[in-house]
C-alpha cells in the first residue's frame, strides 16, 4: 500500500512560506537524522532556489540515529552548494544554541543592528521544529507534541536586536514519489496514523532493521533466548516473536498484531532498540537507480491514478 499524506492546511502553509521566503535571509531545515533524504521536502528546494538562500539543514534527533550514517550525510550535504549542514539534538539546550552563530557565518553580510538576520525554519511535521525555537528562546513559545502537524500557522520571534527567526508549519508535499520513503516517514511518525496501517509499517521497519541492526534487534527482544535465529527472520517473523515474547494476545485468543505493531514503532521512535538509520546515501542511490531502471514503484502509479482521478473530476465540472 503506497502511503500520501497532504491534509487541506498544507497548502495554505506553502502559500505563506513563499511570501515569508522573499523577506528571508536563509532558510534552516530541520530533517530526521535517522531519515534525512525522505524527510527533506522537495517543495523548500524549488522555494528557496527560486530566492537564492542559503541554507543551513539540522539533523535533528542524532541521539536516536546511527552516528556512522549520520557522518555520511553530513558528508553529503556539506559538499552540496550553498549548503551546511549540522547533526544535533533539538532536546539539548546547549546543541540548539550553537545554531546563531552558525547561521552569522553562513550570512556574514547580516546580523547587525542595521541588517538583522533574518531566519526561517522549515521542514516536514514532527521533525522537531517547535522544540528547536524554544530552545534557542530559551522558552516555550512554540507548542510542541509527539504528533504529526501540532503547528498550524507561522510565528516570527527576535532572537536579539540583530537576529529574528519565524517557525512555519509543517509541510509534506503532495504526492510521495517513492513507496519507501511514505513507509520511513510512516515508521519515524511524521505522518498522521490516519493515513497508515500500523502492521504494514511495523512489518517494513522490521524487515529493514532485520536488515541493517540484527544484533540491536536480538538484543532488545532476546531472540536468542527463544531459540530463533535473527538472521532467518523476516518482518512478519520478528513481530510474532514480539507478541509471543510479551503475551499480546487479543480476547479471541490470537496475537494481537496491531498492539504489537504499535509496540515495536514506539520502540524505534524512542531508541530503545537502539541508535539506528533507515537510510545512507548510498542506499539511497541504489534505491533510486533500482526504482529508474524498475518502474513499478506503487506510489508512482498511486499518483498517476490520483492525477486521472482529478483530471476526470476537473472535466465533469
Amino acid at each position: 500500500m503506497a502511503i500520501q499524506w497532504y491534509p487541506g492546511h498544507m497548502t495554505q502553509a506553502r502559500k505563506k512560506a513563499e511570501e515569508t521566503m522573499e523577506f528571508t535571509d536563509m532558510v534552516i531545515e530541520v530533517l530526521d537524522a535517522r531519515v534525512p533524504a525522505a524527510s527533506h521536502n522537495p517543495m523548500i528546494d524549488e522555494m528557496r532556489l527560486f530566492r537564492q538562500r542559503p541554507q543551513l539543514k539540522i539533523l535533528n534527533k542524532a541521539d536516536l540515529a546511527d552516528p556512522a550514517a549520520t557522518q555520511a550525510w553530513l558528508n553529503y550535504f556539506n559538499a552540496q552548494p550553498n549548503t551546511k549542514a549540522v547533526a544535533l539534538s533539538c532536546k539539548k539546550a546547549g546543541d540548539a544554541k550553537k545554531i546563531p552563530a552558525i547561521c552569522k557565518k553562513i550570512t556574514p553580510h547580516r546580523g547587525t543592528h542595521l541588517k538583522p538576520l533574518r531566519m526561517l525554519i522549515m521542514g516536514i511535521p514532527n521533525v522537531g521544529k517547535s522544540t528547536l525555537m524554544n530552545a534557542l528562546l530559551n522558552r516555550r513559545v512554540a507548542k510542541v507534541g509527539d504528533e504529526p502537524a501540532v503547528t498550524k500557522s507561522q510565528q516570527r520571534f527576535d532572537l536579539d536586536d540583530t537576529m529574528s527567526i519565524t517557525d512555519t508549519p509543517g509541510m509534506m508535499w503532495p504526492r510521495i514519489a517513492y513507496e519507501s520513503d511514505g513507509y520511513m516517514l510512516a515508521a519515524s511518525h511524521a505522518i498522521g496514523r490516519n493515513a497508515v496501517i500500523d502492521e504494514d509499517v511495523a512489518t517494513f521497519l522490521a524487515d529493514n532493521l532485520l536488515k541493517s541492526y540484527p544484533a540491536l534487534v536480538n538484543a532488545r527482544y532476546k531472540l536468542d533466548a527463544m531459540k530463533l535465529d535473527v538472521t532467518q527472520m523476516d518482518g512478519v517473523d520478528l513481530l510474532e516473536a514480539i507478541a509471543k515474547r510479551r503475551s499480546y494476545k487479543r480476547h479471541d485468543g490470537l496475537w494481537d498484531m496491531e498492539k504489537t505493531a504499535v509496540a515495536f514503532l514506539t520502540d524505534y521512535r524512542s531508541g530503545a532498540i537502539g541508535r539506528v538509520s533507515l537510510e545512507t546515501p548510498s542506499s539511497r542511490a541504489a534505491m533510486v537507480l533500482s526504482t529508474q531502471t524498475n518502474p513499478t514503484n506503487i506510489s508512482e502509479q498511486a499518483s498517476d491514478q490520483a492525477s486521472e482521478k482529478d483530471e476526470a473530476s476537473d472535466s465533469n465540472q
